[in-house]
């Protein structure tokens, strides 16, 4: 492995050397794994977003979403499958469901059901609504919840989420093509904004309104015309808060972001990051969140907040540099992470070491031209429940987007 590539190596002392003075080699850097592509073509495969519980509890069982086209938007007639690849079956695929409630940055929201062995949680469109689907990969057994989801809590009985429709008419790529926002000519709509969904029953609940959120604390570079939306939301590990990103889109086309935390019936609203510049986001446990900002102490880098105080501490800020998809790994002591593409076009996939600062690359894949916009490939890293086993998405190849997986227990 290159040397820029991790701390561990040599410190410019030969080997002669260190032999001469009766001491042994230093440690060498581990080798990179190898990369397993675990879908093929003609087909494309990818899972998305980069928080979502794509390994099963067993970690052989690999969720994606299937599509046999790319480098444009989705029509609302464009409908994806949904399967998952078995590791321990030769890497077969097998085909589960569909959906025609979908986009390439987020997909249709597919992730493993929290606290099950077996059931996934997917959204979709029926008739003129955005549903989600409750599967049993093993029995067959299907239930419909008349509302779509974003995150779903720990225990996997409450889901929160936002509104497609708006999130498709300000920031496409992320919303679902199909159903026009009924609020597309209000700025702050009292009607819109943050659900809390039941997944017993399917009862939904407006817990927090963009009006509301709008009128709450100062907004960063305010202009008549701004138009509020809120996008990324991610329940915390004790199922107790929730974070999400307040946005808001000039006439001009560009946006600024506050994080905001709140409990999950809506209430005790936090402005947890409120510069304008909060990018990607984890819960490191219920009261520290990692997120990409912009802060005096060190610019744009990865900052842990802690939820409900004013504390803020740069994390890696010489070798995290660049905004990315971060998690961590389970025990907190790894952080996985990936880059943009480079100017060779190349998209790092790293883990960051949060005791001794080293950084080690799992992987540099290219990313062709022609994945740019709404419909590039981020490679969005996943790990397995385990943290042994690292799943992410790239067109590196010649088989357009694909899942990539790489064993990293021997980096751990």
């Amino acid at each position: 492995m290159n040397s820029s590539l991790s701390r561990r190596g040599f410190l410019g002392t030969s080997l002669a050397a260190l032999a001469a003075c009766s001491q042994p080699p230093p440690e060498q850097a581990p080798a990179a794994p190898a990369l397993r592509v675990i879908t093929k073509g003609p087909k494309h495969h990818w899972f998305s977003y980069y928080d979502k519980l794509q390994f099963d509890p067993s970690g052989n069982r690999v969720l994606s979403m299937e599509v046999d086209f790319e480098h444009r938007s989705p029509t609302p007639e464009d409908s994806i499958r949904l399967g998952y690849v078995d590791l321990a079956d030769n890497d077969r695929w097998v085909d589960l469901d569909q959906s025609s409630a979908w986009g390439w940055q987020q997909g249709c929201m597919l992730q493993w059901l929290p606290g099950s062995e077996s059931e996934i949680i997917f959204n979709d469109r029926e008739d003129a609504h955005y549903v989600s689907r409750i599967l049993d990969v093993d029995s067959g057994k299907k239930r419909t919840i008349p509302h779509p989801i974003y995150a779903v809590s720990p225990d996997g009985k409450t889901a929160v989420t936002c509104d497609f429709r708006r999130i498709q008419d300000v920031r496409p790529g992320y919303g679902y093509a199909g159903l026009p926002d009924p609020f597309a000519d209000e700025l702050a709509p009292q009607d819109s904004g943050i659900w809390r969904v039941d997944l017993a029953t399917g009862d939904a609940k407006l817990i927090l309104s963009l009006a509301e959120i709008s009128e709450m604390g100062e907004i960063p570079k305010a202009e008549p015309g701004i138009k509020h939306y809120f996008n990324h939301l991610l329940v915390s590990p004790d199922g107790k808060r929730f974070i999400a990103l307040h946005r808001w889109r000039y006439p001009a086309g560009n946006r600024l972001t506050r994080m905001i935390t709140a409990d999950m019936d809506g209430s005790d609203v936090r402005l947890v990051d409120t510069n304008g510049l909060t990018s990607h986001f984890i819960w490191r446990d219920p009261t520290h969140i990692l997120a990409f900002s912009e802060q005096p102490s060190h610019g744009r880098a990865f900052y842990l907040f802690e939820d409900g105080s004013d504390k803020i501490e740069a994390i890696g800020p010489e070798v995290m540099q660049q905004d990315g998809h971060c998690t961590y790994l389970p025990g907190n002591e790894w952080i996985l992470n990936d880059t943009y593409p480079d100017q060779e076009r190349l998209q790092h996939v790293y883990l960051y070491h949060v005791p001794t600062g080293e950084k080690t690359e799992i992987a540099a894949v290219h990313s062709p031209e022609a994945f740019t916009g709404e419909w590039r490939c981020d490679t969005h890293p996943r790990s397995s429940r385990d943290g042994k086993l690292v799943c992410f998405d790239s067109p590196h190849g010649d088989q357009g987007r694909q899942l990539h997986l790489a064993d990293i227990s021997g980096l751990i």
